[in-house]
């Protein structure tokens, strides 16, 4: 854990989530409690002692907690404290930040299940409780009152259809070559919109 030496609300929730790695094992707990197994087979690339360093470093901060499940399971399982729910919002924008400025994803860079973890994690808190369903390439997930959720949803108010570079210029450029509509597509309009980057203050 890396600690500056000034007083600064920035630099002191820097030095307990800016290490690499760590800010990514929180969006994986996001999800719900993760093996450690678990959260190794999704960050390709973390060392084994590295994410084991990451998570001492987070219990230690009181951002993740370790628990034993009962029997018949016996695993041990890493979750998130309260003080560590709290970093959605940060991970919200980050991911919105960052999808806009790394273009579109290139072959055989996503892994399965990928859609709804970013559903979840850069646009679930826009959808103002509309029930929006994606199919993009071999993935299917939808926005169920705010919530990522694999498969398509019955009864949804719109249902989208494209690739994944589709979907990456749907909502991140708001264009529509590739990309199928059915239904509401008033009900997209707060996605695109939240995605947006926020237009920068007129000086006074």
């Amino acid at each position: 854990m890396k600690l500056y030496s000034h007083y600064c609300p920035v630099a002191h929730s820097l030095g307990l989530v800016g290490e690499r790695w760590t800010l990514l094992v929180v969006r994986e707990l996001l999800r719900g409690p993760r093996r450690y197994t678990d959260l190794a087979d999704h960050l390709p690339g973390i060392g084994t002692n590295v994410l084991a360093t990451r998570l001492k470093e987070l219990e230690t901060a009181g951002i993740v907690v370790k628990k034993k499940l009962p029997p018949p399971f016996a695993s041990t399982v890493y979750e998130l404290t309260p003080a560590g729910h709290e970093l959605r919002p940060v991970l919200h924008e980050l991911a919105r930040f960052g999808a806009r400025l790394m273009g579109p994803p290139p072959p055989d860079a996503l892994v399965e299940g990928w859609l709804v973890g970013a559903l979840d994690v850069a646009l679930s808190p826009l959808c103002r409780g509309s029930r929006i369903a994606f199919r993009v390439g071999d993935e299917e997930a939808s926005l169920v009152d705010c919530t990522a959720t694999p498969g398509i949803v019955d009864d949804y108010d719109v249902l989208v259809e494209t690739d994944a570079a589709g979907f990456y210029h749907l909502v991140v450029d708001r264009q529509l070559e590739g990309v199928r509509i059915e239904g509401d597509v008033a009900a997209l309009e707060p996605l695109l919109e939240g995605f947006a980057p926020r237009p920068s203050p007129l000086p006074a």
